[in-house]
């Protein structure tokens, strides 16, 4: 996997955390990048994970929730300690994680982001999320990605 190495997977492999890298022929005109990534790999949406960045208190902060449901933006910013969260715009998105949309990874970002982790990933052995680009999801523990993101879990997705 080394020719397809993302900031994402450069940290798992210095971190020694196990995890897998699973790639899929991305559509360029698929409306949802999570959805399409849980369809092709044979996956339930619970499992598949998306990365959202929100402003919560105008501190970008990263949401990961299951694919099969939203962030709800109320849960994120009491998660993150604030008081009113909105989406981030998006180019303030990829410029701060280094990331293009659609391929935003939890880790690995360009500038220290606080990330908050839906409670739901705590009840999958494995969970799919973004590898830091558009097709290509690495599989790893909950536990893991928690702590390297040094994430919060709290109950972020809204169904």
């Amino acid at each position: 996997m080394a020719g397809k190495g993302t900031p994402a997977t450069a940290l798992l492999t210095r971190q020694r955390v196990a995890h897998q890298v699973h790639e899929y022929a991305h559509d360029p005109r698929s409306a949802s990048y999570g959805t399409e990534a849980s369809e092709l790999l044979g996956l339930p949406a619970e499992r598949v994970f998306k990365t959202l960045v929100a402003e919560v208190d105008g501190t970008l902060t990263v949401g990961v929730v299951p694919v099969s449901g939203q962030l709800d933006l109320k849960a994120l910013a009491s998660a993150a300690g604030g008081k009113k969260a909105r989406m981030a715009e998006l180019a303030a998105a990829e410029r701060a994680t280094g990331y293009v949309a659609g391929g935003i990874s939890p880790l690995g970002h360009r500038k220290r982001l606080p990330v908050v982790v839906d409670s739901s990933a705590t009840g999958f052995e494995t969970i799919f999320c973004s590898a830091g680009r558009r097709g290509l999801e690495i599989e790893l523990a909950p536990g893991d990605l928690v702590r390297l993101a040094a994430a919060t879990v709290a109950p972020i997705a809204a169904p």
